[in-house]
């Protein structure tokens, strides 16, 4: 298995690859003089399967031109017009007469990567010993020296690919057992939403013989809320609201979703000592600095609806207008068979089928799927709203608190001696809805807003979200010791100086940022993806800045760069700074004052 990656310039062309297994690099160039050993590659492209981060956009199209003898200056040329283009790569190919080669076994892990990123900021994420950016600008003319730098260049980026594909690879086998299970389709380098239409797309195939396109609606054309007849509210408040969304006309925006109305768009509603707030996403909570913390005689527990919109679009039967029924017996078996595997263990089907269940939900609001179905996506998620709603209402109507709900579950703090109240409510609302509740104990919850807190678990575990998340490759390394520490503190009581003092690993103490146009320090450009730490060798006044303009990276005064990860943690780490922002936190989150 080889990684591979193409360098553009007006007079020089670079391929290199490196050999996963061995780890041995090859690069193949063209300059004024050189000709590319055009035979070479195309060998190893035919006899090897290959890996990129977007090749599928952009280099299996420059380098199938490149093998048919195209010139440096076409080569970059083409290479423009893909990328400043909004066109598809193969749409490009196709105007310039270029036949892309389709036989070469390839997988790209761009999309199959959680997020939309580049491969700087993924190696970011993952911790990559080097963050480095493209040396020489895109329009310079590539001298002999300049040469050996972008191969020092290119291999970095082919270290980060390689090691994004070995993050990425129990995601990449599943897919290739997934592509296996249904007529050998390749879906290695498919998003879990593109694996779920073609699965989808499969069985209806399959069992209908027919083939599905996505159905085409005009900007600005009308979709309707439909009474979903298991939405029944007790307050004159909540029944308005419901019988304005029934009148409500919902427009299709340009980019084929459903746009909000302004109405319920500002709307706030208020059950109990609690405010919410409907969108086209999910419902959520609007509280701001809120620590929960259970007593002894109160339980304080998060009932989230199992499979929330897959069981909405079961039970209201909503199928894409070209598929009817036949869709919702698919739908059906899908889940049927994904749930027989979770009990009898087989975690390769339910993972399978898990990725098909969740991912098509997101199909129904792409214009470009064969799932699209606006309608289907507002009934599904308004109807998920109202319902928790009504939940809501049950649940405070028996002396309960809710203290937060976002999208498809609530957090409940309620005396003990009412709890066998709470769960008849509880068992009331899934008798009426069907759908089904799981619960999870906390002792306590401490949320900066709905979207970003630290849960405590009784057996003193944490549950992060938003900010204070784990580390992921969705989502930007931002002083990850900071929220450990603060995790620490709520859980066991360990002082926030005591883990930041503590640590040793330097990973802890960075952040990663994407600079638009790239950063500045002392003079020195960093590049568009930058990380730093902060250290006590940098003046307060002292920041790392936007090429472009000179403004201010946010939250970068007092920070020093850190492009490569160094063995142990600088002498100069601002102990103190990140002490304080852990304060700052706890802050945030109404611990402190």
């Amino acid at each position: 298995m080889l990684v591979l990656d193409c360098e553009v310039y007006t007079d020089y062309f670079l391929i290199m690859f490196k050999n996963i297994e061995s780890g041995r690099y090859a690069s193949y160039e063209m300059f004024d003089g050189q000709e590319l050993h055009r035979s070479r590659v195309i060998q190893l492209m035919k006899e090897h399967t290959t890996v990129s981060f977007n090749g599928l956009g952009y280099d299996i199209h420059i380098i199938s031109a490149a093998v048919a003898g195209w010139p440096c200056d076409a080569l970059k040329r083409f290479s423009d017009e893909i990328i400043k283009s909004k066109m598809p790569a193969w749409s490009i190919a196709k105007s310039n007469g270029l036949r892309v080669t389709h036989d070469w076994d390839h997988i790209d892990v761009i999309d199959v990567a959680p997020g939309k990123a580049g491969l700087k900021i993924y190696g970011g994420r993952m911790g990559a010993p080097k963050l480095q950016d493209l040396p020489i600008p895109p329009e310079a003319s590539i001298s002999p020296e300049d040469r050996l730098l972008l191969k020092r260049y290119c291999k970095n980026d082919l270290d980060t690919t390689e090691t994004l594909y070995r993050t990425l690879e129990p995601a990449i086998k599943l897919r290739e057992q997934i592509g296996a299970q249904y007529g050998g389709i390749d879906l290695r380098s498919k998003s879990d939403a593109q694996i779920a239409e073609a699965v989808i797309k499969y069985r209806l195939h399959e069992y209908t013989g027919r083939t599905y396109k996505p159905q085409k609606l005009a900007v600005g054309q009308i979709v309707r809320y439909l009474d979903p007849k298991i939405v029944s509210f007790q307050s004159d408040g909540l029944k308005s609201i419901f019988k304005n969304i029934l009148k409500t006309n919902f427009a299709i925006a340009g980019n084929g979703a459903v746009e909000m109305p302004d109405w319920l768009k500002k709307q706030r509603i208020k059950i109990g000592t609690t405010e919410y707030q409907m969108g086209i996403g999910g419902l959520h909570s609007c509280e701001k600095k809120q620590t929960v913390v259970a007593r002894d005689n109160q339980i304080l527990a998060d009932f989230d609806v199992a499979s929330y919109y897959p069981s909405i679009i079961l039970k209201l039967k909503l199928a894409p207008k070209d598929m009817g029924n036949d869709f919702l017996l698919i739908y059906q078996d899908i889940v049927t068979e994904r749930l027989q595997a979770k009990a009898r263990g087989d975690k390769l089907t339910a993972d399978t089928l898990k990725i098909v269940v969740n991912g098509s939900f997101g199909k129904l609001g792409s214009m470009y799927s064969a799932l699209y179905a606006p309608q289907l996506m507002i009934q599904t998620t308004i109807t998920g709203q109202l319902c928790l709603l009504m939940l809501i209402e049950w649940v405070e109507s028996v002396g309960a608190k809710v203290v937060s709900a976002n999208t498809d579950g609530i957090v409940v703090l309620c005396d003990k001696n009412r709890e066998k109240w709470l769960e008849e409510a509880m068992f009331d609302w899934m008798l009426t809805t069907s759908f089904e509740l799981e619960r999870a104990d906390y002792r306590s919850i401490h949320s900066r807003d709905v979207n970003n807190y630290i849960a405590v678990k009784p057996d003193g575990k944490t549950k992060r979200k938003g900010v204070y998340a784990e580390p992921v490759l969705s989502k930007n390394p931002d002083f990850t010791i900071v929220i450990d520490a603060v995790a620490a503190f709520l859980s066991k009581g360990k002082p926030v100086e005591e883990t930041i003092r503590g640590s040793t690993d330097v990973r802890g103490f960075v952040t990663v940022r994407q600079v638009t146009g790239g950063g500045l320090w002392r003079g020195e450009y960093l590049g568009k993806a930058v990380r730093f730490y902060y250290s006590t060798e940098v003046g307060a006044d002292e920041c790392i800045s936007y090429a472009k303009n000179s403004n201010k990276v946010p939250r970068s005064d007092g920070a020093k760069p850190m492009m490569e990860l160094p063995d142990a943690l600088p002498g100069d780490v601002d102990y103190v700074r990140y002490i304080e922002m852990a304060r700052d936190a706890l802050k945030d989150m109404g611990v402190m004052k």
